[in-house]
């Protein structure tokens, strides 16, 4: 699996990774961004927004 220094570096790079984070909801994207340089990779992408979403819906 590919890693990034951070989320910007993921998202510029992965469009997969960018398309997949433009569907989240606000709140979740802002949540993200606060911790961009915890995400590097698109399963961590993945795995921080479904932490964030559970108790949604």
């Amino acid at each position: 699996m590919k890693t990034y220094p951070d989320l910007f570096a993921l998202l510029r790079s992965e469009p997969k990774a960018k398309q997949y984070f433009d569907t989240l909801p606000d709140y979740v994207r802002d949540q993200i961004s606060t911790r961009a340089d915890g995400v590097n990779s698109f399963a961590s992408l993945k795995d921080y927004a479904q932490n964030l979403t559970r108790g949604d819906g």
